[in-house]
């Protein structure tokens, strides 16, 4: 048995990318931290990396077992997620993010960047999804290690995110605000009306 699945990582590792879309998350992170310092943004870059990484780590180990305990499903959990955000994309097009973000300081990275943006429903069933079928140790450090390195990408966009905003200048990063909640808020009613359509059909029930 192979000690590393090489097959289980480019699968995982894309899948979690394409999910996580770190390119599509510039705006998001910039108009998020639009108050802070240039070495908080790369706090926060950092903090949000570690957390998403850990978070989607204990979901992947632990998530089945904590959701049954507790009797939510995985729709109620991405409704959660969908309405959290929508409040701070709601925020961000009012344009009341910034005093509130100011003074949170580096306290952005855990929420909303590290959760549920980045480790949100999608990464978090994905991975709990690879990890089953993982089969065997190989598939389970492959696993891990997509997860890494997924997120380590997701550090670097944004580390290298922040310089972006010396040259958009305080207009340019109102008007990405309100792009990034108009985005932000598309996200968010997205992910409600997929846990509606999933409470619909049945899916929303906890299993007893």
């Amino acid at each position: 048995m192979s000690w590393f699945d090489l097959p289980v990582f480019t699968t995982t590792f894309v899948t979690l990318v394409v999910i996580l879309d770190p390119p599509g998350a510039i705006p998001i992170f910039l108009a998020l931290t639009g108050p802070l310092t240039p070495q908080q943004k790369i706090s926060a870059a950092r903090r949000a990396s570690l957390v998403a990484l850990g978070v989607i780590a204990s979901f992947a180990v632990f998530g089945q077992r904590i959701l049954d305990y507790l009797g939510i499903t995985l729709p109620a959990l991405q409704a959660a997620g969908g309405l959290l955000l929508l409040v701070v994309a709601l925020q961000l097009l009012t344009g009341s993010e910034s005093e509130s973000l100011a003074d949170a300081g580096v306290n952005v990275a855990l929420v909303p960047l590290g959760t549920p943006l980045l480790a949100g429903p999608g990464a978090i069933v994905a991975t709990m999804l690879a990890v089953q079928r993982a089969g065997g140790a190989g598939g389970l450090v492959a696993v891990g290690a997509a997860l890494t390195a997924a997120l380590l990408v997701v550090y670097l966009v944004f580390r290298f995110a922040s310089p972006l905003a010396r040259f958009l200048k305080d207009s340019g990063i109102v008007l990405l605000s309100r792009i990034a909640g108009l985005l932000l808020s598309a996200i968010a009613v997205q992910m409600i009306a997929n846990a509606v359509i999933a409470f619909v059909n049945g899916e929303g029930t906890p299993a007893h």
